[in-house]
């Protein structure tokens, strides 16, 4: 539970719940294929600090998973899953074709037998449909409906394996389905599973929302966290995040709030690959550790 404090007004003690936050960081910071030579990753994770660590997977990756599952409960970090790597573009629970809708659920079914075996708490992404399939055309009605009747599949799938299932909206460039928290919580609504979340990443919100606070609040009932990067996807600090209005908003959560800086390497190839121009994260750590300074500062109330 999160922390609390008495405070007293007119004479009356009012109890108040404190936020909770926990910090993690995506694998992106460091490498795009995760392998069984990483596992030193996790070492220095643990020692800035974080206690959550998403690992990128896909049909291009593989690795042992009890190994990696292992070195990081050793390290006393919990994982998280998301399907960033090499995704079939049929795989898609949202797609108009129904064959491809379950190819959709038969490959994150897999994926989130991937994720139980690693022991993860999640498996986080765009998972309503495919990130880069942009459809450009007016609303087709039945489309929202039967990605949440697949949806509510998934999270009852990966409920059985103790995992949540998190969506995460993503911006106009990525996806036409999910780009705002509101589309998301009445994705979720729909869904109608306990066991569905949401997280935000602050740079897609940059492009889909006027108002960080007001979108932040609405999903808060069903938020699990926010991948922090500022608007250019480097540090956070310093560029147009309005970063007080997304700590105002997420101090009134009742739960744990889990923040993940992620961005993508820029000391090799990785960066240029996902379309990264500038060198913003050539160190993963001094990416964190300027970062969770920063945020830490607009946490104080």
């Amino acid at each position: 539970m999160p922390p609390s404090k008495t405070v007293m007004k007119d004479t009356l003690a009012i109890h108040v719940q404190e936020p909770h936050y926990r910090f993690g960081a995506h694998q992106f910071l460091w490498k795009e294929r995760w392998t069984d030579d990483d596992l030193p990753i996790l070492d220095a994770v643990a020692s800035l600090d974080l206690s959550l660590f998403e690992i990128s997977i896909g049909d291009d990756i593989s690795f042992d998973r009890t190994r990696v599952r292992r070195h990081a409960e050793r390290n006393g970090i919990e994982l998280t899953v998301g399907p960033g790597n090499s995704w079939p573009a049929e795989c898609d629970i949202s797609d108009d074709d129904t064959e491809n809708r379950r190819r959709g659920l038969a490959w994150h079914k897999k994926n989130i037998d991937i994720a139980s075996e690693m022991g993860a708490i999640a498996y986080c992404g765009a998972l309503y449909g495919h990130p880069g399939t942009v459809r450009k055309r007016p609303p087709v009605p039945a489309e929202l409906p039967r990605t949440a009747e697949n949806l509510h599949v998934l999270a009852e799938y990966a409920a059985a394996h103790g995992i949540a299932a998190v969506i995460e909206p993503m911006s106009r460039f990525r996806t036409h389905l999910v780009c705002t928290a509101e589309r998301a919580i009445e994705l979720v609504r729909m869904a109608d599973h306990e066991n569905i979340r949401i997280n935000l990443d602050t740079y897609h919100m940059i492009t889909e929302e006027r108002d960080y606070g007001k979108a932040i609040r609405s999903i808060l009932p069903r938020i699990w966290g926010i991948h922090a990067s500022e608007s250019d996807r480097g540090v956070p600090g310093g560029g147009l995040v309005p970063w007080q209005d997304v700590f105002r908003a997420l101090s009134e959560n009742n739960s744990c709030t889990n923040i993940l800086f992620e961005t993508y390497n820029t000391g090799g190839d990785l960066g240029y690959s996902r379309g990264i121009f500038q060198d913003l994260c050539p160190d993963p750590r001094r990416f964190i550790r300027d970062g969770a300074a920063f945020l830490k500062k607009m946490m104080r109330p």
